[in-house]
């Protein structure tokens, strides 16, 4: 196991704490969880990071890379629904998402075709992050931030239903070209099986 992947594990080990974290209430629990959260928000960037600068870059950490994402920010929009922070129509739209990218990744992989994080996908994963730190932190002491805090929640489902749709888009043009070159190859291989009992012909003649 290399340090890229554990450090995609640790981000997985986090998910618990931050949860519990955010629903224990009194003291600086608030400040711990947001603390813990962009800990763990932080470990994204190092094991992408250091996959690449050391040549590590794995199948297995292309697929658990964005699960481990995907575990953390879900469970703490679920949470921050629990708390009455967050709407619970956006949460679903949001783990609704990740959960039908999750299952388009499967079947990809299943076929031969490892989905990268797009462009729009970085976005919205850097988006919730900024956007369930700031709702931390407007929960109970600093509510100046509400403004901001639902802005960015707004941005996070745009980019959310966006990226969904490009990651199909992709999905679904790889498996159209796939498709095309396996009828290609089996029309080239009917046309040259058509042609030998000719040559066949022309050389008994």
């Amino acid at each position: 196991m290399n340090l890229p992947i554990s450090l995609t594990l640790l981000r997985i080990f986090f998910v618990p704490i931050v949860v519990v974290l955010l629903l224990t209430k009194g003291g600086s629990m608030d400040l711990w969880a947001g603390g813990v959260f962009l800990l763990a928000a932080v470990t994204d960037l190092l094991d992408g990071y250091l996959a690449r600068k050391r040549g590590q870059i794995t199948t297995l950490g292309i697929l658990l890379d964005p699960i481990a994402d995907k575990l953390l920010t879900s469970a703490a929009f679920v949470s921050l629904v629990e708390l009455h922070l967050v709407p619970a129509w956006m949460v679903v739209i949001i783990v609704g998402r990740e959960f039908a990218v999750s299952g388009l990744r499967t079947i990809a992989s299943a076929e031969g075709y490892v989905m990268e994080a797009s462009e729009l996908g970085k976005t919205k994963m850097v988006l919730q992050v900024v956007a369930i730190t700031v709702i931390i932190m407007e929960g109970h002491r600093f509510q100046a931030l509400r403004p901001l805090g639902e802005i960015l929640l707004w941005m996070v489902v745009l980019f959310a239903v966006a990226s969904a749709a490009q990651y199909f888009w992709k999905f679904w043009k790889s498996l159209d070209e796939r498709v095309k070159r396996r009828a290609s190859r089996r029309l080239r291989v009917i046309e040259a099986d058509e042609k030998a009992p000719e040559e066949k012909d022309v050389a008994a003649h």
